[in-house]
């Protein structure tokens, strides 16, 4: 089940570190605004698997620019055996139309 910007908001700001929080973006988009996620652009989200297998189990919550590359991080995660990997709906657009930069 993904996650929306008001449950995300709600979390960040209560500092919940109990998922991880990946931004699959690129660099100059991360450089322009970004949400505290450890950036991984999509390209290479294949080579970061192994750095992640820690978290097979945990939660992770990936979000994009507006939910496609996110989504499709989430398909690739899930088929190489991650459990708990929720995308941001609407990705930053939403969070921006929601509660401004």
């Amino acid at each position: 089940m993904d996650i929306n910007v008001q449950e995300l908001k709600k979390r960040l700001d209560a500092q919940d570190d109990s998922f991880v929080f990946i931004d699959v973006r690129e660099p100059h988009e991360y450089a322009d605004f970004n949400l505290g996620a450890t950036l991984i652009p999509l390209g290479n989200i294949p080579t970061a698997l192994t750095d992640l297998e820690d978290h097979k189990e945990d939660e992770i919550v990936i979000h994009c620019r507006s939910g496609a590359r996110s989504g499709q991080a989430k398909a690739f995660m899930m088929a190489n055996g991650f459990k708990n990997v929720r995308n941001l709906e609407g990705g930053v657009l939403a969070w921006m139309s929601e509660f401004g930069k």
